[in-house]
């Protein structure tokens, strides 16, 4: 009976360092450097290792500690409110990263789609596809389409080759070439989850519809859209969260003209060396993109209650 009893409390012991795991390793590898951040927020530049003060040092007591926190302020805060380069760079960020996403979900639907409807021998090879660009180097990928968009490179040549055009088209370091690289770098974050919701829609449903008489393009509409929208939702926001904070893409592939925060957050930490203003900056990109995030599951979770 004894043995019994602790079989369930050594069920329950495990079954709660199960569910504390993920908040340990938030709590180890999100929440605590986000407080180190946000603490070197509020911090001011100086010409020092580290290049901020105040340091604390709990070696030097609670008196020292009390007045190193008092000179904590959020004039870095400030500061980006009064600076324009700063809220354009934020506004530019999103638009862009935006506008990357629909031209993202325009092509990865029907891709999606497709892979779904395909017949089944033929999904695991699609997939290999899709997934295909992963096994090369991020940056490497980049650099390719340099090559592709240049002046001198492979797509002037070969339009100019079929005679479509006259002169070489400017498309290198223009925000053009920033949606491409982002659209083609980020669109497998995009098919894979909207091809799980595609692959589990019940073909019954499609098939009574037609039963019904309903055209083919108002059952996609009305059953098959509707059904997709969690991977439709789950696929932008892959791609509309790190396509914000984006560094790569349109360092190397935008212009001068091209703003976007990551490209600032960059300057002002490694060329500027200004880490209280850069952390500030981190710390309103991540305000940005997780509040959507926490207002989203809210309204997703007040109508899933609401439904049952």
């Amino acid at each position: 009976m004894a043995e019994q009893t602790a079989a369930p409390a050594k069920r329950s012991l495990g079954g709660k360092l199960l569910i504390a795991a993920p908040y340990l390793w938030l709590l180890i590898f999100f929440l605590a450097p986000f407080l180190i951040v946000f603490k070197i927020s509020l911090s001011q530049v100086a010409i020092a290792i580290p290049p901020y003060i105040p340091t604390f040092d709990f070696a030097e007591g609670w008196q020292s500690f009390r007045e190193n926190l008092s000179e904590l302020s959020f004039e870095n805060y400030v500061w980006l409110t009064e600076d324009a380069l700063y809220w354009k760079s934020y506004v530019s960020s999103v638009m862009i990263a935006a506008i990357s996403t629909v031209l993202t979900l325009l092509i990865g639907y029907p891709i999606a789609y497709g892979m779904a409807r395909s017949p089944k021998s033929w999904r695991p090879t699609l997939l290999m596809l899709v997934i295909l660009p992963f096994w090369t180097s991020f940056l490497i990928r980049v650099y390719a389409w340099i090559g592709i968009l240049k002046n001198e490179g492979l797509l002037n040549q070969f339009l100019m080759t079929l005679g479509l055009i006259d002169q070489p088209l400017v498309i290198l370091n223009t925000n053009i070439a920033v949606y491409i690289g982002i659209v083609y770098s980020y669109l497998p974050f995009l098919v894979l989850p909207l091809y799980a919701s595609l692959e589990r829609l019940d073909g019954s449903l499609l098939e009574a519809a037609e039963d019904l008489g309903s055209p083919p393009w108002k059952a996609f509409w009305q059953i098959t859209v509707p059904l997709s929208l969690p991977g439709v939702i789950a696929g932008c926001f892959l791609v509309f969260i790190p396509a914000v904070g984006e560094f790569v893409i349109p360092d190397l592939l935008g212009g001068s003209d091209t703003l976007m925060i990551g490209k600032t957050l960059w300057v002002e930490f490694f060329n500027n060396r200004d880490w209280p203003v850069s952390s500030a900056v981190a710390v309103i990109l991540l305000l940005i993109l997780v509040i959507p995030i926490v207002l989203f599951q809210n309204q997703q979770q007040k109508m899933s209650e609401k439904d049952g």
